[in-house]
């Protein structure tokens, strides 16, 4: 039988991981290409040999998603495997539609095929939509396991920007580990509130060697997921957030429908600021696909180092990024805190957006009047610099997991804000955890 012909639709993160844990090595597959979306700059080069194995002595191309109907006809590709998430039920079948017509087979692969089986306690925290508060529930649960003496290692989805071989498997346990790693924005923010937690965290390509090194010196190790993706790796328990916010997507977003029909534990997250008939919409979703999950209601309560610095004052606000982008937020937690401590005005920051930042606008025109922290390497850093210092405003509330001015020279006053889980009522994360 003649070897199916395989290409891989990815991001740089669940795609790599399907091709390491199902087509590697397997001689009646060939994966003839990747196509890359999502992230920028990260199409145009190989997946490494070194990381493909013995069957691709010449590594494997990666495109832009852009060529994937030529792609099909010129490489002769027999399956198409869709590999990456957060996105619309719909948007997924009009590429399913795109790859038939194109005359392909058009796949998902699912957790059987995909999650590796752990030695040691796994438990996994996802989220149905980005956004939702999955990294404050992870640093809550990780809080928890502490508490009861247990060592934990956070193993991160993945997000290798950079040189693939040498992120195949990293192990994040100082600041200093994240400059020797030449870590994006995106990847500060999700390390650096675990470390100053005295969490180790791992990230990387191969998840499977991650998980062999991450077993080595914990006793729980705790999936942090992304992009609402589902796991890497089988969990002994598995919490999904959602978000009120968005109230319906829950059903209406792929993976992270699947995620809430998996869930043990469903944090409802947000309670404080949503609209009372919107938590009714989510509660009644989840029960109408998984009755049996355990629901928790919860808060994200913001704090500021200084409240007084915010009121009277014209600010720019910078939020998280990919919340923005493609988890279509209009705004976080950083508006939530100008409002809530009487700035004056929100400085609106596209007109003065250069380069790759604008580009962020014109690719996703949804986003608000707000600054995502887009910092895909130190290009776009220098990009998301250069628009902030360019902003006429008195101050800029920073709400991202971390404090820009550690990269970057901001030329006016900053804020911080900060935002932890805390449970509403019970049951709790502590309950869950026992």
């Amino acid at each position: 039988m003649a070897k199916q012909r395989v290409l891989i639709m990815g991001a740089a993160g669940r795609d790599f991981h399907n091709f390491n844990v199902y087509f590697r090595g397997r001689d009646d597959y060939e994966v003839v290409a990747f196509t890359a979306t999502q992230i920028p700059n990260i199409e145009d080069r190989r997946y490494p040999a070194a990381l493909a194995g013995p069957l691709y002595p010449h590594g494997i191309p990666i495109y832009p998603e852009s060529d994937l109907t030529p792609l099909i006809a010129q490489l002769a590709v027999d399956q198409v495997i869709f590999a990456y998430s957060d996105v619309a039920h719909a948007y997924v079948m009009h590429k399913a539609s795109q790859v038939l017509a194109a005359g392909a087979d058009f796949r998902l692969l699912g957790p059987h095929a995909t999650m590796l089986t752990a030695r040691k306690p796994v438990i996994a925290i996802g989220a149905v939509r980005t956004g939702a508060g999955k990294s404050q529930t992870t640093r809550r649960v990780c809080d928890i396991l502490r508490s009861q003496g247990k060592k934990v290692a956070a193993v991160r989805h993945p997000m290798p920007y950079g040189d693939l071989v040498k992120q195949a498997c990293q192990r994040f346990a100082s600041y200093q580990d994240l400059d020797d790693h030449q870590c994006t924005i995106e990847e500060r923010e999700e390390y650096e509130p675990h470390l100053d937690r005295g969490v180790v965290v791992y990230a990387g390509v191969d998840y499977e060697r991650i998980l062999r090194a991450a077993e080595e010196e914990a006793d729980v190790v705790v999936w942090d997921g992304g992009n609402n993706d589902f796991p890497f790796y089988k969990p002994d328990l598995f919490i999904v957030v959602a978000d009120p916010h968005r109230a319906g997507h829950e059903l209406a977003y792929h993976p992270g429908e699947a995620n809430l029909r998996m869930a043990d534990v469903v944090v409802i997250n947000k309670v404080d600021t949503a609209d009372l008939d919107a938590i009714s919409r989510v509660r009644d979703n989840v029960r109408s696909v998984n009755p049996k999950a355990i629901m928790i209601e919860a808060a994200s309560p913001i704090t500021v180092s200084d409240p007084a610095a915010i009121r009277g004052q014209a600010v720019l606000v910078v939020e998280d990024g990919p919340t923005l982008t493609h988890g279509e937020m209009a705004y976080g937690a950083g508006v939530v805190a100008a409002r809530r401590f009487g700035a004056a005005k929100i400085i609106d920051p596209r007109p003065y957006a250069v380069r790759t930042i604008a580009d962020t606008y014109a690719k996703y025109p949804r986003t608000g009047a707000v600054l995502p922290a887009m910092g895909y390497g130190d290009a776009q850093i220098a990009d998301l610099e250069e628009t902030i210092n360019n902003t006429p405003c008195d101050l800029v509330i920073i709400a991202t997991p971390i404090d820009l001015s550690r990269v970057m020279r901001i030329n006016r006053p900053t804020q911080r804000v900060g935002y932890e889980l805390q449970e509403i009522g019970s049951p709790t994360l502590n309950d869950v955890l026992k």
